[in-house]
């Protein structure tokens, strides 16, 4: 397990974390909250700790119920130079309910440990701008817990949106266009940017929900390095890609950080003992070498397009997974806490994987050293860029050994930079200072002077 995981003992050396002798699960819940409830708790926690929270809506369902965002930061509301950005989304099926309870759970866990002095929370928050939405679909949630309360169950009430979409189907279908790229020589990120709209146009051809619109306009205000988005149905953690390149049901879709998402999955399922547990069988099927220590590729699995976790890796900085955590997607109260236990681990040691690889800041050369916004990261051998954030500050997410980084930005001479990153360490410091490209300067300098 000590080769797959970031050990907290070593990572301490930058988070300062350990377990604290105050650390108690008091003050949680252990039932289901209704969308007025949901908003109940997030209001008091809130208005309860306002040096370190920020409530805000990131937009509204199709039956106009909001969908609440709660910030968890020593300083809410700003972007702080160097500090990465995580989320969490829960119930984006909205019958699929372990998600939402445990994110609630886990706001009121981060804040009332936060102020107990709980120094493993205290360096997390600190060091980290968390935005946690327990839930994406409000309405459909709404749908399947009246369907529970009238004594009946099914697979597929409130799954969808008021609209009867499903959202983890509803996003631009990006893989078909950087599947294409991989054949004519093309961008791998940051696809809004690098791709015509026409070539957009040609693969959304769906009518998109305001959940989905609201989450995408989400994805790119914020310079997101990390993120998880939790489901139910089966108990594993799946990484990109989600659809296969052949257009198979079933096929290994490998992306180009493949090592790194194995990485970041087995960071929540081997902490999480049922997920890791090698003699579990799928809940559907024997799932056999696919679900080895408790996750897979997507696509292996079953291909899905339009999904929201390769769609925040193909147009943003964000590395998303999807979390499958329970085969019964609406479970009795009763089963709640053993959830809790279950997940609380996995859900903090992930959070802290935001905090490895490499981070550093693209500013320029001289006595100002302005930071550079959009500043491009490259790594040799792994083609899939990043960009640096309004200040300059960048984080890019890798596996441990010798990498050579590459910033560029135009107008700029490139800089490259070997990076080593450490096996049980925080993030490696990579700054750069790029100078100005005086032949770039020229050059534009003599077109303007042609076309004048």
């Amino acid at each position: 397990m000590g080769k797959y995981l970031v050990s907290l003992a070593i990572l301490a050396v930058f988070l300062g974390v350990g377990k604290s002798a105050t650390e108690e699960d008091d003050g949680l819940e252990f039932k289901h909250h209704r969308y007025t409830e949901l908003e109940q708790i997030l209001r008091e926690t809130a208005a309860a700790h306002p040096d370190i929270t920020r409530l805000y809506s990131v937009g509204k369902s199709y039956e106009k119920r909001n969908l609440w965002a709660l910030e968890i930061s020593d300083n809410p509301g700003k972007h702080e130079l160097g500090e990465p950005e995580f989320k969490y989304i829960g119930n984006m099926h909205g019958n699929e309910v372990v998600g939402r309870e445990l994110l609630l759970n886990l706001v009121k866990y981060l804040t009332t440990e936060y102020k107990k002095g709980n120094q493993r929370v205290r360096s997390l928050v600190d060091n980290t701008r968390i935005h946690i939405m327990p839930t994406m679909n409000p309405d459909g949630y709404e749908a399947a817990a009246d369907m529970i309360d009238s004594g009946k169950k099914d697979w597929l009430t409130g799954r969808a949106n008021a609209q009867g979409i499903d959202l983890n189907r509803n996003f631009p279908d990006l893989d078909r266009i950087v599947y294409r790229m991989e054949t004519v020589g093309g961008p791998n990120n940051h696809l809004e940017d690098g791709v015509s709209q026409q070539l957009l146009k040609s693969v959304n051809k769906k009518r998109i929900a305001p959940e989905t619109e609201a989450v995408i306009a989400w994805i790119e205000q914020y310079p997101f390095a990390l993120s998880a988005n939790m489901h139910g149905g089966d108990l594993v953690a799946n990484y990109p890609y989600d659809e296969s390149r052949s257009g198979r049901s079933q096929e290994y879709a490998e992306c180009p950080d493949d090592a790194v998402f194995k990485r970041l999955a087995r960071s929540y399922s081997l902490n999480q003992p049922e997920m890791s547990n090698p003699k579990r069988r799928g809940c559907d099927m024997d799932n056999g070498d696919k679900f080895a220590d408790g996750i897979t590729n997507g696509a292996d699995w079953y291909s899905v397009d339009g999904g929201m976790q390769d769609f925040n890796y193909l147009i943003s900085n964000s590395f998303e997974i999807t979390l499958e955590l329970g085969c019964d997607k609406f479970p009795p109260a009763s089963e709640l806490k053993k959830a809790w236990t279950d997940n609380k681990e996995s859900m903090l040691t992930f959070m802290e994987q935001v905090h490895t690889g490499v981070k550093g800041v693209v500013r320029e050369a001289g006595a100002e050293k302005r930071g550079i916004a959009d500043a491009t990261i490259k790594v040799d051998n792994i083609n899939h860029d990043i960009t640096s954030a309004h200040g300059g500050d960048y984080w890019r997410l890798l596996v441990p050994g010798e990498h050579q980084v590459t910033a560029t930005a135009p107008g700029y001479k490139s800089q490259t930079k070997k990076c080593v990153v450490k096996e049980d360490s925080p993030a490696t410091v990579c700054d750069f200072e790029l100078e100005k490209d005086n032949a770039i300067d020229e050059l534009l300098r003599e077109i303007d002077a042609y076309v004048e």
